[in-house]
């Protein structure tokens, strides 16, 4: 379950011309019972139980991006699911089909999702599209056909991009869980066919970013591996991305790691996009999902995407079945979506239990926190 806070700071109360902010430091805890109290005592440092989530109300942690609320084939087709329900979720960023793409995921009669047709869609509630260009093929795990047919479809869609008009593609996602979709036997090397096909897409297109590897969990041997091949080859992406699917519990040690990597390769820091976030049955549940938003925003991560398990157009689970009505982790969305400002520092006992995200808006007078992963009424 997850809960929603918000609480006004009178004016009187507001930070003072070169002073410390007085009021503005307050600790907001969420007990097990659900309450939520803000005092106007300092934040402590640590939580004092294990079911007390700390606000550090004047500690900004980032400005609002709404990392967390986009998702994989969350949009259908250029009127699936309604404007209406979209907008209200402030989404980052979805990951979409290629345009033109066949693929047919989890028994679909038919693709859909196409990035292009859906493109505007997203544009109009202020977010971004990734391409997911190797579902342009219909089976998945990937068929691999030949290194003719791949490149003239890579073409095929890089043309498709440039031509649409579409000023809102975050970036090209080269492969999709290479680690097991990768067809090393009749392609080479993953790490070579990465090169060469994002040699390819430089060839057409000069400035798009470029996303991947796309592994399907974070793991320090492949990555290590691909970013050497990568930097050898002048190929290394312009946004990292892996995928978070087995819990939330690892997500700040997996971004760190791979952040020390970065450094010991020599590579400027680049955005870290998580393309698929939470298991099958958390799917809908509140609770569990605040704690990846949580962990996503504490790490600094670009952008992550609920992931698809189900239908298409369903804004990752979301909605009821494709297009259809709010489920109840549609809410906890939605008050992510009306965060605004910068968000503040949360601190939660444990890299599991109670967690959550608050933030402070821009006139410095509300606090609102959503929190959840906790037992009780």
């Amino acid at each position: 379950m997850s809960y929603l806070s918000h609480r006004r700071i009178p004016l009187s109360r507001r930070r003072r011309p070169g002073g410390r902010t007085t009021a503005a430091v307050l600790a907001t805890a969420l007990a097990t019972t659900g309450a939520v109290f803000l005092a106007s005592t300092p934040a402590q440092a640590t939580p004092t139980s294990s079911t007390t989530l700390v606000v550090n109300a004047d500690q900004t942690l980032r400005s609002v991006t709404h990392v967390a609320t986009g998702s994989l084939y969350g949009l259908a087709d250029a009127s699936t699911p309604a404007d209406s329900l979209v907008t209200p979720l402030s989404p980052n960023t979805f990951v979409q089909m290629a345009p033109g793409g066949s693929q047919l995921p989890n028994g679909e009669p038919s693709p859909a999702g196409d990035s292009l047709v859906v493109a505007a869609k997203a544009a109009r509630a202020g977010a971004k599209v990734v391409v997911r260009m190797p579902d342009w093929y219909p089976n998945f795990p990937y068929k691999w056909v030949s290194w003719s047919d791949w490149l003239s479809a890579v073409d095929t869609q890089v043309a498709s991009v440039k031509s649409s008009g579409a000023t809102n593609i975050a970036a090209y996602e080269l492969w999709n869980e290479p680690d097991w979709t990768w067809d090393t036997t009749n392609a080479g090397s993953f790490d070579d066919g990465w090169a060469r096909t994002f040699n390819e897409v430089r060839s057409k297109d000069a400035s798009t970013p470029i996303q991947g590897p796309s592994y399907s969990a974070w793991n320090l041997s492949w990555m290590t591996t691909f970013l050497t091949d990568a930097k050898a080859s002048g190929t290394v992406p312009d946004i990292i991305s892996w995928h978070e699917l087995s819990g939330s519990q690892n997500i700040a040690a997996d971004v760190a790691a791979y952040r020390s990597l970065e450094s010991s390769l020599g590579i400027s820091p680049r955005p870290i996009s998580i393309e698929e976030y939470g298991k099958p049955a958390e799917m809908g549940n509140s609770g569990a999902l605040i704690s990846y938003a949580a962990k996503f925003e504490r790490a600094g991560v670009h952008d992550a995407e609920l992931a698809f398990w189900n239908h298409y157009g369903t804004l990752g689970d979301t909605l009821t079945d494709t297009g259809g009505s709010p489920n109840g982790s549609y809410w906890t969305y939605k008050w992510y979506g009306e965060m605004s400002g910068n968000m503040l520092v949360t601190t939660p006992p444990a890299q599991t239990g109670i967690d959550g995200i608050a933030s402070l808006n821009g006139s410095g007078n509300q606090i609102r926190v959503v929190a959840g992963a906790c037992t009780g009424s």
